[in-house]
């Protein structure tokens, strides 16, 4: 245990190179047993891409819940050990990582996770209908220009306004970083427009944890 504290430490307190091309952040929750209790805990994880397409791990911090302060820090800690270049930030729409987002990275374009908002969304719409609306929902960000996506955006609104303000207004609250992706080449599109580069990298994890089943 000594040895592997060493070993993440050093890795933790790393020099990290300054310029990258996208960074994920988002929470990924498992369940850690203090002495007689087991409670959730949340690593609040930074994924990064550099500039010729390789992903690095660039921290993880665990909180007992997700909030500004936990990911000020953890961003915090990534500028001062260099990473102060980022092309595209890629979240989901929690309250405080917006807010550490920014404060800490303000000129940093952001991208907001499609599969997070269309869940919110379509929380909102009744079960016997969610299969249309999810098929015109999913149809915004589909088309190949920014342009044409702004025209289904705007038919959808008009169409749901009335009948679902709420899932409109979950909708449009998050419109400036709906279609950053279109800025950036069409064959990244796919990659930036979700969170799931973090939820794919712990999925090799769970199968361990899972086994474990606490910590």
């Amino acid at each position: 245990n000594q040895t592997l504290t060493q070993q993440f430490d050093a890795w933790r307190e790393r020099r990290l190179q300054e310029h990258w091309r996208i960074l994920y952040l988002d929470g990924v929750h498992f369940s850690i047993r203090h002495g007689d209790k087991a409670d959730s805990t949340i690593i609040l994880t930074a994924l990064a891409v550099d500039l010729v397409g390789n992903k690095e791990v660039l921290a993880l911090r665990a909180c007992a819940e997700e909030d500004k302060d936990g990911w000020a820090c953890l961003l915090h800690d990534l500028r001062s050990r260099g990473a102060t270049h980022i092309d595209l930030i890629v979240t989901d729409g929690h309250d405080g990582l917006l807010a550490a987002v920014a404060e800490l990275f303000a000129a940093t374009p952001r991208q907001r996770c499609l599969v997070h908002k269309q869940r919110n969304v379509l929380n909102a719409i009744p079960r016997r209908e969610r299969g249309e609306v999810q098929a015109e929902l999913v149809g915004i960000w589909e088309h190949p220009t920014q342009p044409e996506a702004m025209v289904q955006l705007a038919a959808f609104t008009a169409k749901y306004s009335k009948r679902y303000p709420e899932a409109v207004r979950s909708l449009m609250e998050d419109e400036a970083h709906l279609l950053t992706f279109y800025e950036f080449p069409a064959a990244m599109h796919r990659y930036i427009q979700t969170t799931n580069a973090i939820e794919s990298l712990f999925s090799n994890v769970r199968q361990r944890t899972d086994q474990i089943d606490v910590f």
